[in-house]
């Protein structure tokens, strides 16, 4: 079992390709490998494995097969924590034998686990090394498949491999600043669940008083339902104490005032880099 720390940015189709020009360019990047992966998530009818915030699956790499289970975990400064398990396997098939020594053993029938979606992506995987940290820069451009419904993925995710956490952040700041970006705490298991129809997100209550990570969590379910974020609907006075502390207030006036007349995450997302940088600022923030 090891723990993953990374930082997912949703990014449209032509800004991921800008993406991954300025981050070759960079003088700290060396190029790695590029794969086609396919990946077929696994549950139960009842979506048990969901409701237990865990995601099963096969991966086919090339002509290797890996199956990982992943715990929803929590976020730190927006970098996302879980714990992983993965083992490689012979074929496309589950071995439930290795689940036996993970939290699933026991809490589920796992007999009954089926395909429910895929993700399937092309992956171009970047090696970023300063003097603090070594980070592997993954870039995703593909589909997330439910039945017959079948969505966009374009995405750069940092993973640190060694060193400081709080250079996840920093570098996705860097490429924030260069192109439109989204923070993204809906990884593509709950995106591929949302869209096989087994999975909905809950709303926070009216009138609650929402720390920075249930905001950038709520912006991210507003993106994922692509609806508008009712950003009156909040108290957002530990947020704004935040955006003092970033010294972004010019950032946070503008997109307040876009949300606020209703414009929905994804399209600010897509419309300029205001969103993306007020989003890591805020998780840099330590509030």
């Amino acid at each position: 079992m090891a723990t993953e720390l990374e930082i997912k940015l949703s990014v449209s189709a032509t800004d991921q390709a800008r993406a991954l020009n300025w981050l070759a360019a960079r003088p700290e990047v060396r190029p790695g490998h590029q794969n086609s992966l396919i990946n077929r998530y696994f549950d139960t009818p009842q979506a048990d494995l969901n409701r237990a915030k865990a995601a099963l699956r096969v991966r086919k790499a090339g002509d290797a097969y890996i199956q990982t289970l992943k715990t929803r975990g929590d976020f730190v400064d927006g970098a996302h924590r879980r714990e992983e398990w993965e083992w490689p396997i012979a074929g496309p098939d589950l071995d439930l034998s290795l689940l036996e020594e993970t939290p699933l053993a026991g809490r589920l029938d796992l007999d009954r686990l089926q395909v429910v979606f895929e993700t399937n992506f092309e992956r171009q995987v970047l090696w970023l090394e300063d003097a603090h940290s070594l980070i592997e820069v993954a870039v995703d451009a593909g589909s997330i498949v439910a039945g017959q419904v079948q969505w966009p993925l374009h995405e750069v995710e940092f993973e640190l491999k060694s060193g400081e956490g709080s250079q996840l952040v920093a570098w996705a700041l860097a490429l924030a600043r260069e192109v439109p970006v989204f923070l993204n705490l809906v990884s593509k298991a709950e995106q591929g669940y949302f869209l096989a129809g087994i999975y909905q997100p809950e709303a926070l209550p009216a009138g609650a008083a929402i720390s920075v990570t249930q905001f950038l969590q709520a912006l991210s379910t507003s993106w994922l339902l692509d609806q508008p974020f009712a950003v009156a609907a909040y108290d957002l006075s530990q947020v704004t104490e935040a955006v003092e502390t970033a010294g972004c207030s010019d950032l946070w006036g503008q997109v307040h005032a876009e949300l606020a007349r209703g414009v929905h995450a994804r399209d600010l997302a897509k419309q300029s880099r205001t969103l993306g940088m007020l989003q890591l600022l805020l998780a840099a923030s330590g509030k």
